[in-house]
């Protein structure tokens, strides 16, 4: 797949205030300062797209891209959305905040129409944390399609990357019966490009 065009479309309080679901929709989420703006950037080829913030918790809103691409032949162009999803689990946003971004987040998950696939980003940095564990087991237990994007993947040794991705997948292995797909990516060095934007295109023709 090659990124023709993206675009800001809107920021939308709730899912009922969101664009028309008139194409197939990939939205992205993680823990807040998981890196999720910097992998939009690098996924769409743009520097500033998606609005990074050195603030955890920025993102609020349901924010919509507007995404048109070309598969390999650069025969077929596909136009889809891209959604950038507030972050979970900050814990200085106030707690009355809080359950309104983890409602506007349910209500778009389970009741978004055209969402295809959600990403779900983990910080590859770190040991398996108790809140990522807890959002991809309701994901399970709802049937929700997704894929594990693990970020940052260039701030630490490979063995250190390799043994906390290992770790969170043996951790699902406990009680899931199938694991995800999981990713492991860069923004920086743009590992991983390739293979989200080579899934979303397998989504894409799947549709047809």
């Amino acid at each position: 797949m090659q990124i023709k065009s993206a675009s800001y479309v809107i920021s939308s309080p709730s899912f009922d205030k969101c664009p028309k679901a008139d194409r197939p929709e990939y939205a992205f989420i993680g823990r807040s300062n998981v890196g999720k703006s910097s992998l939009i950037n690098m996924l769409v080829n743009q520097k500033s797209l998606a609005k990074t913030s050195a603030t955890p918790g920025k993102t609020q809103m349901i924010n919509h891209f507007a995404i048109e691409s070309t598969d390999k032949e650069k025969s077929v162009i596909a136009s889809w959305y891209l959604v950038d999803l507030p972050g979970y689990g900050y814990a200085k946003v106030a707690q009355t905040d809080r359950k309104i971004f983890s409602k506007m987040i349910e209500n778009y998950i389970r009741k978004r129409e055209n969402l295809i696939h959600l990403f779900v980003l983990i910080d590859s940095r770190h040991s398996p944390q108790k809140i990522d564990l807890e959002f991809v087991n309701i994901l399970y237990d709802g049937q929700i399609p997704f894929t594990l994007i693990f970020t940052k993947a260039d701030k630490e040794k490979p063995g250190v990357v390799k043994r906390n991705v290992d770790a969170f997948l043996n951790k699902l292995k406990e009680t899931w019966q199938f694991l995800p797909q999981a990713i492991i990516t860069s923004a920086t060095k743009k590992e991983g490009r390739e293979e989200v934007l080579a899934l979303i295109s397998q989504l894409n023709q799947n549709l047809k």
